[in-house]
This record gives structure tokens, sequence and C-alpha cells, in this order.
């Protein structure tokens, strides 16, 4: 971990109305150096699991990124078994919106992971994002190996030594449970509907900001 990350996340500047106010940072080369898991060749993957809001935004900007080989919406951190979308809606199961990232760490960080988290939703309202209100909408790490527990609490501890959000950072970080992705329709959700009205007005700006700053991490 390193301040470099601190710098560039101060740089917050943009946000969106409607299903999250997402700040998006500024384009600079936040790692200096990247831990590497040992004896991992080019075929080894990892799998990450955010929770930030409106799984539409979140796996839109995660889809694009150099390494990641997949991103699936769905619900995870409740009780229910094979929820659907209006029972998670509801906020009776527990479930959080999520999506799950198959990434090659040869190729991605966790840390660059966290970072594009971290700059693209509001990790300072508790179970709400913009106009989404309920625990479905909460902001939550879920991880799947003691290495990204630790790097994901270092991660928010520096954010938070170095003043980076005007308020406290709510975001948990728990273990990874079963996760259950949505249905197919929630699937790949901006590519098919990248005209309707809502993807316009709210993730359209968002990923131009995104291709900005982060245009190196990019796939071409």
């Amino acid at each position: 971990m390193n301040k470099a990350i601190a710098i560039v996340l101060a740089m917050v500047s943009f946000s969106c109305q409607s299903k999250g106010k997402s700040p998006m940072t500024s384009n600079e080369n936040v790692t200096e150096a990247k831990e590497k898991t040992n004896n991992m060749d080019n075929t080894k993957t990892e799998t990450a699991i955010f929770a930030g809001g409106c799984f539409w935004c979140t796996e839109a900007f995660f889809i694009d990124l150099k390494g990641v080989e997949k991103v699936v919406s769905g619900y995870i951190g409740g009780k229910t078994e094979n929820p659907t979308y209006k029972e998670v809606c509801s906020g009776y199961t527990g479930h959080a919106e999520a999506i799950k990232i198959t990434f090659n760490p040869d190729e991605v960080a966790y840390e660059d992971l966290l970072e594009i988290f971290f700059a693209t939703h509001d990790p300072t309202t508790l179970n709400r994002q913009g106009a989404d209100v309920g625990t479905q909408y909460r902001s939550e790490i879920f991880y799947t190996t003691e290495a990204q527990k630790t790097t994901a609490e270092n991660f928010i501890k520096l954010l938070t030594g170095q003043n980076i959000f005007d308020k406290k950072i709510v975001t948990k970080v728990s273990k990874a449970t079963t996760f259950y992705p949505a249905e197919d329709y929630h699937q790949d959700y901006y590519a098919q509907n990248e005209n309707q009205p809502y993807c316009q007005a709210v993730i359209t700006p968002k990923l131009e900001k995104l291709k900005k700053n982060y245009k190196s991490k990019l796939k071409e």
C-alpha cells in the first residue's frame, strides 16, 4: 500500500444522481510496485466480490479493465437461498446487489480493483447510493482470501488516515458467502441497454470519465 493511492483518490471530482453518487479519480500511477502471488501462471485467476449500489453501474465499470475476464451481477450476504430481484429489492432477504469479478492477478492487482471500487461509488453513505435507499445498496467488500481481507482493510485505513472522504467510510469487509447470479436480463446490462434513459443519464457519463482517467488500465 502506498501514499500515491491516497493522493490520487484525494482528487475525487465526479458525482452523479440516481442509483449512486460516484466520485471518479484522476489517472495516475497509483502503485509503485504490485504484490503478486508466487508461482502464478497466466491461467491463474482470482475472484473479487464488491457491493456498491446498483449492479448495473458497478458491472459496467469493471468489465473493460485489463486482466478482468468476467463480471457477473448477483446477490450476496443474505439469508434467502436463490433470491429473486424482487425479493432482494424488498430488503427482507438481507442480500446486497453485488458483482463477482474473475480476474488474472498477473495483469491487474486486487488493489487496483479496490481503487476503482472506491472511486466509483460513495462509501460514506450507510445503506444507500444516491436516490437508492436500502440494505441492498450497501457498500461492502466480500473477500475470498485472507490476503484480500488484509488488503481491503489496509486500503480503508489508508483512505481514512489521509482524510480522502469528508465523512467516515462505512464500507464493511466481510467473508464471502454464497453468491447467487442475478436474472439473465441483469447481466451485461449496460451493453444491452446503452440507449436506455437511465444508462445514458447515469452510467455513460461515469464510463466516459473512467475511460479518460484510467485509459492505461483498460482493454484495447
